[in-house]
């Protein structure tokens, strides 16, 4: 199943019976496979792409820094001069991740820890005072797609209530430990961040990575999309409340996007397909993203793609935008 096939998929998994489902995957899989209708392919940013020198002497807090956007987004800042706070709960690949900035030339520091816990968002902050003098910038970008935890092995039938599935299906484990990382996570996030701005009172600014999934509706993924929105809600709160501190504050809202989440996304889908229960469902109307529908492989949005949007809000040439929740979809919110 390629990546693109993921929000059919999510549908198909959470409201098909397993034969019906099986067939209408093949089905989707036939179509979604299908060459692009654009006449001329839109080619990625590089990830090797950066601008010399933007964030000169500022330090930059990344959560979620272990891989994926987040890794990358903590490389291309460290390479444009920020000094770089990394927060996971991926403490070998997060620390090996840092390490590896630091060696190239970077500055780097890595705390380990959950960010749905208050202790964890306190440390990173204190981390980035005590190391680098003071906090200008975050990104707020941990996230999970389902309440299993991503840094073990999955075991399908031991943590198979911990997966999405429409409402009348879900546990509360999946619920709450969603709600946890991408609501909690992201206010604990800030509240920590937001402090220390405000004690400096330098200014600053945020970005939370959100998902198209907090614009618009997702089938058969209540706690992430609920999530999500909440992201959308503390994004427009905190730009309204910080504004006179000279603090700005916005989201970005991918559709799909190449990360290692959606891969293993995809990988769970399609094992639930396998054991899905039945029902009619409307989650299947749309999956591809106006580009993507274009584009002659129907490729996912990068995370170089996204990473570029994140600091250039962070950075001075964003200097009027704030509130901001920004669409970064490859047009999927457009129709």
């Amino acid at each position: 199943m390629e990546r693109r096939d993921l929000l059919k998929a999510i549908a198909l998994a959470s409201s098909a019976g397993a034969a019906s489902g099986l067939s209408l995957a093949a089905e989707a899989q036939a179509q979604t496979g299908k060459r692009g209708i654009g006449t001329r392919d839109i080619a990625p940013l590089s990830p090797d792409y950066f601008t010399p020198e933007r964030f000169k002497g500022k330090t930059l807090i990344v959560t979620g820094c272990a891989r994926g956007m987040g890794a990358l987004a903590a490389l291309r800042a460290a390479r444009e001069g920020a000094n770089v706070v990394g927060a996971d709960w991926l403490e070998k690949q997060g620390s090996e991740h840092m390490n590896a900035i630091a060696k190239a030339g970077g500055n780097a520091e890595f705390v380990f820890g959950d960010i749905s816990e208050t202790e964890t968002c306190e440390q990173m902050v204190k981390l980035a005072v005590a190391r680098f003098g003071q906090l200008d910038y975050a990104i707020n970008n941990a996230g999970v797609m389902d309440g299993v935890y991503s840094g073990a092995p999955f075991e399908y039938e031991r943590q198979k209530h911990l997966l999405f599935a429409p409402i009348h299906e879900a546990t509360d484990a999946y619920w709450d430990n969603v709600m946890r990382t991408n609501a909690t996570g992201v206010f604990k996030s800030m509240r920590a961040e937001l402090r220390q701005m405000v004690k400096q009172n330098l200014g600053g600014a945020i970005v939370n990575v959100g998902s198209v999934a907090g614009l618009t509706g997702f089938g058969g993924t209540p706690a992430y999309v609920a999530s999500k929105h909440a992201v959308t809600g503390l994004t427009r709160s905190a730009a309204i409340d910080y504004a006179a501190y000279g603090i700005r504050i916005n989201s970005v809202n991918m559709a799909q996007t190449a990360t290692p989440m959606v891969e293993r996304a995809l990988e769970l889908v399609t094992r639930k397909m396998q054991d899905a229960g039945g029902g009619p469902s409307m989650s299947m109307l749309k999956a591809d993203s106006l580009l993507q529908a274009a584009d002659s492989h129907k490729r996912d949005a990068t995370p170089a793609e996204q990473v570029a949007i994140m600091l250039f809000l962070l950075s001075d040439e964003a200097s009027n935008l704030t509130g901001g929740t920004y669409a970064t979809d490859g047009g999927w919110t457009a129709y």
